[in-house]
C-alpha cells in the first residue's frame, strides 16, 4: 500500500509520505491522496470487484488503506432506485435515487468511517475523535465501539434528539458545545495539538476519511453496469463529497473501468439559511463567504465549509451548477421523495430533492440526462422537522359509525 499511495497538497503540489497529515507544512494548504493508478491498473478489474463483498470494500484497491479486517459495520453497495414516479413528475425520463439511507447508522457517513478508523487503527491510534453535526457523531461512536476504540464526539448542543441518542447509546463520550458547527469544529482543531495521541477523523486523518464518499461515484457506476450516469445532483456540507464523487468517477477512468471520454455533470445543493457555496457560485466569485447557519437541514449547516471552494470549482469544471433552497421547500422535498418514491429522507435529502427540483425547471438539469440524486441520511434522523406539517388525518373514536360519518360515508 505505501508505494501506491502518497499526500499531495492542493494549492502547492508538494508530496508527503501516508502518515496522519491534513495540512501542507509550507503553504498550509489542504492534503489530498494521491495513487498510482498505472500500479492499480494492472490489478483490477470487473469481475474480480463483482466477486467482492457486498459492501464499500469491494473497492478496495482504490481506497487509501488495505486491511484483511477492517472497521466494517456493513457501509455501502446500497441501492440505486430508479425514480419512475418522481422522474415522470419532473419530467425526467432516466432519474435515480442513490439511496444512502440504508447505510448501518442512517447515513453516507458510515463510508468515511469506516475507511478513517481502519486507517487511524493501522497508524496506531486508540481513540477516535470527531466534530459532527450528527451522522458523522453516530457513525464514529458505532464504528469506535466495533473497533474497541474509546470515543469523544464534539456535537453542536442544539443537535436533533434523535442524532443525540443514536450517538450516545454506543458508550461514546459526548460533549455538547454552546456553538455552531463552526465552533465546535474550531475546538477539534485546537485540540489536535494538545491530544495528538487522538484520531479526529475530519481533522488530523481527512485526507483518508474523505476518500470514502469516493464509494458513491464507484457504486453509481457499477449499478448502472460499468456506465457514467450523465449528471448527480449532491447535498453541500463542508464540500468534501461532491469533490470526491467527482473524483471516484475521474478515478474510474483512470484505471479502465469506464469510458475515458465521458465528463459527469455535477450539481451542488444547499440550503438557503447555509448557502455559502450556492450564493458564490451564482455571483461567480473567486472564493466561498463564510456565513451564519440557519437552516433545519443541521447536517448541511456548515457555515464556513472546508472545501467550498473546491467544490464550486469541481461544479464549473463539470457544467454543473448550485442551487439552494428555502426551509418550506426543504419540508416539500422531503414529502415529495416519501410520497413518490417510498423513501424517507432526512432534512438534506429534502435539500437534495428540493433544488434537483429547481434544476430541472431552470434547464441545467437536462430531461434526456441520466441523473442520479444522491440521498445521504435516514428521515428517522430529523422527525422534529416534519412534526408541524404531517399527523393523522383525521382522529375518530373506535366505532365504525365514527369512520363512516368522518369520511361521510353513510
Amino acid at each position: 500500500m505505501s508505494d501506491k499511495i502518497e499526500l499531495v497538497c492542493k494549492e502547492c503540489s508538494r508530496h508527503y509520505a501516508p502518515e496522519a497529515l491534513h495540512v501542507c507544512e509550507y503553504c498550509f494548504g489542504p492534503l489530498e491522496v494521491q495513487y498510482d493508478y498505472e500500479q492499480i491498473k494492472s490489478t483490477i478489474n470487473i469481475e474480480e470487484i463483482k466477486r467482492g463483498p457486498a459492501t464499500m470494500w469491494r473497492y478496495s484497491k482504490l481506497l487509501p488503506v488495505e486491511d484483511a479486517a477492517p472497521v466494517d459495520l456493513g457501509a455501502g453497495f446500497t441501492p440505486l432506485v430508479r425514480a419512475d414516479r418522481l422522474g415522470a413528475l419532473l419530467g425526467i425520463s432516466n432519474l435515480f435515487i442513490k439511496d444512502d439511507t440504508r447505510n448501518p447508522t442512517g447515513s453516507f457517513k458510515d463510508r468515511v468511517v469506516s475507511v478513517s478508523l481502519t486507517k487511524a487503527r493501522q497508524l496506531g491510534f486508540k481513540v477516535a475523535a470527531c466534530a459532527s453535526t450528527g451522522n458523522l457523531a453516530n457513525s464514529v461512536a458505532a464504528h469506535a465501539a466495533r473497533a474497541g476504540m474509546e470515543a469523544y464526539i464534539f456535537i453542536p448542543y442544539n443537535l436533533e434528539k434523535a442524532k443525540i441518542v443514536t450517538t450516545a447509546v454506543y458508550g461514546s463520550n459526548l460533549i455538547a458545545v454552546k456553538g455552531n458547527y463552526d465552533d465546535v469544529n474550531r475546538l477539534c482543531a485546537e485540540l489536535t495539538s494538545e491530544v495528538p495521541d487522538w484520531a479526529f477523523v475530519n481533522v488530523n486523518v481527512r485526507p483518508y476519511y474523505a476518500e470514502g464518499s469516493k464509494t458513491l461515484a464507484f457504486e453509481v457506476s457499477e449499478q448502472l453496469g460499468f456506465e457514467l450516469p450523465d449528471h448527480v445532483v449532491v447535498p453541500i456540507a463542508s464540500g468534501s463529497q461532491l469533490t470526491k464523487v467527482h473524483k471516484g468517477f475521474e478515478e474510474l477512468k483512470s484505471v479502465g473501468l469506464v469510458d475515458t471520454v465521458k465528463t459527469v455533470r455535477i450539481s451542488g445543493a444547499q440550503a438557503e439559511g447555509c448557502s455559502p457555496v450556492a450564493t458564490a457560485f451564482k455571483s461567480n466569485a473567486d472564493f466561498v463567504q463564510p456565513v451564519k447557519p440557519d437552516t433545519i437541514a443541521k447536517s448541511l449547516a456548515i457555515g464556513n465549509p472546508a472545501d467550498g471552494f473546491y467544490a464550486m470549482e469541481t461544479v464549473r469544471k463539470t457544467g454543473g451548477a448550485i442551487e439552494s433552497a428555502t426551509d418550506a421547500e426543504i419540508i416539500d422535498g422531503i414529502k415529495l421523495l416519501a410520497k413518490t418514491e417510498g423513501i424517507f429522507t432526512e432534512t438534506a435529502g429534502g435539500v437534495t430533492i428540493a433544488n434537483l427540483v429547481k434544476l430541472v425547471e431552470s434547464g441545467v438539469i437536462q430531461k434526456d440526462e441520466t441523473v442520479v440524486a444522491l440521498i445521504t441520511g435516514h428521515g428517522l434522523k430529523t422527525v422534529e422537522a416534519l412534526e408541524s406539517s404531517v399527523g393523522p388525518t383525521m382522529t375518530i373514536e373506535p366505532k365504525l359509525s365514527s369512520f363512516l360519518e368522518e369520511y361521510s360515508l353513510t
